[in-house]
Parts: structure tokens; sequence; C-alpha cells
């Protein structure tokens, strides 16, 4: 996936509708979009959010 919304609180509420709707966890989530599950939470970190695998979400 090259196209992820450079808006952190975009790229926060796309995230969240991903692990709701297509993913049974972030590590999941982050395999099939090749994504860095560091760096996502890392930068989402940064705004506050923190995964929570148990209701898999950032809040």
């Amino acid at each position: 996936m090259n196209e992820l919304p450079h808006d952190p609180f975009m790229l926060f509420s796309f995230i969240n509708m991903k692990l709701r709707d297509q993913y049974a966890s972030l590590d999941e989530l982050c395999q099939d979009l090749q994504l860095n599950r560091e760096v996502l939470e890392t930068t989402l970190g940064s705004l506050g959010f923190e995964y929570n695998p148990a209701q898999n979400k950032f809040w």
C-alpha cells in the first residue's frame, strides 16, 4: 500500500477503520499492508494514541 494518509489524525482514523473492518490484529494489518509497526506506533504515539490489543484499536 503506497498511499496512507499523511495527516496524522486521518492516519489514526484510517488505521482504526482497517483494524475494525479487515484485520484481527495490528501485526496482521502491518504485514498485509507492508507497514513498519514501530514507525506506525511512534507516529500515532506522538499524538498520544496507543494501540490496545484487547480492543484491536488505537485510542
